[in-house]
């Protein structure tokens, strides 16, 4: 599915799963939101993972190997994570699953989860800039981009 820009802060709403017990383990305290800078700092260095247990260090590096691992390191603070993340999202959404199948997806794959009402909320919103692409690339006379958006509209909303 193409990744289309839409600017909703859904990382906000995006937490790590067993924060309290993270922290403790890698006795320093960091966020709760996964994508916090200082949340980022300690994951993207790696620094005391290796005090984490094998399962929850194991996805916490899937996470900052598929989010926090651009080609240039300075675009680790440039919004980089974020939109892999919700290209993450829209991904799982247009393969069909409902919010709460993508919340569920999302603590399996990364130990993150969100609320499903969020995700709901994002997803919506995502769907209406679809809606409103589509339609301005209609009054443009864009067809290419027209049918891109309408596509896409359309695996949203299953």
């Amino acid at each position: 599915m193409p990744y289309v820009s839409v600017t909703v802060a859904i990382t906000d709403k995006i937490y790590l799963k067993n924060h309290r017990q993270i922290s403790s383990q890698l006795d320093v305290n960091i966020p709760k939101g996964a994508f916090k800078g200082a949340t980022m700092d300690v994951l993207y260095s790696g620094d005391g993972l290796s005090k984490l247990d094998g399962a929850t260090r194991d996805r916490l590096l899937d996470f900052a190997e598929d989010f926090l691992d651009p080609k240039n390191p300075d675009d680790l603070y440039t919004g980089y994570p974020e939109r892999q993340f919700v290209r993450y999202l829209l991904e799982l959404r247009a393969e069909g699953l409902p919010p709460d199948a993508i919340v569920d997806v999302m603590s399996d794959d990364y130990m993150l989860y969100a609320y499903p009402g969020d995700v709901l909320s994002f997803l919506d919103n995502a769907v209406r800039t679809l809606e409103a692409v589509e339609t301005l690339a209609g009054v443009e006379g864009n067809e290419k981009m027209e049918r891109k958006a309408h596509r896409a509209k359309q695996a949203l909303s299953g």
